[in-house]
């Protein structure tokens, strides 16, 4: 578990805050923060006021990273970029979550390094990393000012003909009546603007589907999921777009196995992945590229032979 308890003990009464920045190497920024969402205990209670003073015995929950051997797929000495496995989230839900991408990262680059932008847990493929604090700060900076070119392979059902531009406002709905309906995005006049580009690159007839390059404009919430749907082209294994509340609501409570996934939308996971990012940092332009056979991905996520039966 990358979140645990460990024991200290304070010798001089002192404020919690200098305690953390003091003796265990915590900005002022990050222990104020841990203070208040209760990380430090005293007789098993919480402190959450941040100018509290401790003295004596003390718990303290942090983050401590685990490896499970994924390497960056490109680093430069300020940053680096991973190949995200699918079914691996970028940072952990909660303190339950047994791994995700962050714990690679300062597993092997330390405390101080810190992931610069998000892709779905589904989605797999290319994050950007920043080694360090300062180009934490500018690569958010380049974000800011210049954004970053991406670009994303989607197995999707149907044929697509031709290339398209889809400019459809996306909404997050604002039903807070399940946790099911929450986390779904729709196109809806009163949305934010959003853009994204489809090339069609090959169409595979004996199962109607079509390898799409796509190219996001705007960077909103499960785009390229939420434009092909709306154009009835929706990405092979999607889980959450043209589902029936049935499988919605299964899928959320990790009740399908690969087999019926494979089933119900065609492929074990949700065929998308991050291939490409383009970018200037540091005065110098960076095209990276996955080295990920991602038709290889699909096959072998589309065959219900390659999933044995429980």
């Amino acid at each position: 578990m990358p979140f645990v308890k460990t024991s200290h003990f304070v010798e001089k009464k002192q404020r919690a805050v200098f305690y953390l920045m003091n003796e265990l190497g915590y900005t002022q920024r990050e222990a104020q923060r841990f203070i208040s969402k209760g990380r430090i205990l005293v007789d098993g209670e919480k402190m959450v006021k941040t100018a509290g003073e401790i003295e004596g015995e003390i718990e303290f929950i942090h983050f401590e990273p685990i490896s499970k051997g994924l390497k960056p797929t490109y680093e430069e000495e300020e940053f680096v970029v991973f190949d995200k496995p699918s079914g691996v989230l970028v940072h952990p839900q909660t303190k339950r979550t047994p791994y995700s991408l962050i714990d690679e990262l300062k597993f092997q680059y330390g405390r101080n390094a810190n992931i610069a932008h998000r892709i779905d847990q589904e989605t797999s493929g290319l994050v950007l990393c920043a080694k360090n604090k300062t180009s934490e700060r500018e690569i958010k900076m380049m974000f800011q000012e210049r954004d970053m070119k991406k670009k994303y392979l989607a197995m999707v059902h149907g044929e697509m003909k031709e290339e398209m531009i889809v400019e459809a406002p996306l909404l997050r709905s604002q039903d807070q009546s399940s946790a099911m309906v929450r986390m779904i995005v729709k196109v809806h006049k009163d949305g934010k603007a959003s853009k994204t580009s489809f090339k069609p690159l090959q169409y595979f007839p004996d199962k109607d589907i079509t390898l799409v390059e796509c190219s996001p404009h705007t960077g909103r919430q499960h785009q390229i999921r939420v434009h092909l749907f709306h154009v009835k082209h929706t990405i092979v294994g999607e889980p959450i777009y043209g589902q029936s509340e049935e499988m919605l609501v299964k899928f959320l409570d990790k009740e399908l196995s690969p087999i019926q996934r494979i089933s119900n939308g065609g492929a074990s996971r949700l065929l998308l992945h991050a291939c490409e990012l383009e970018f200037e940092l540091y005065s110098k332009l960076y095209t990276i590229k996955s080295d990920i056979d991602f038709l290889k991905v699909c096959s072998d996520c589309m065959d219900v032979n390659n999933y044995s039966i429980k």
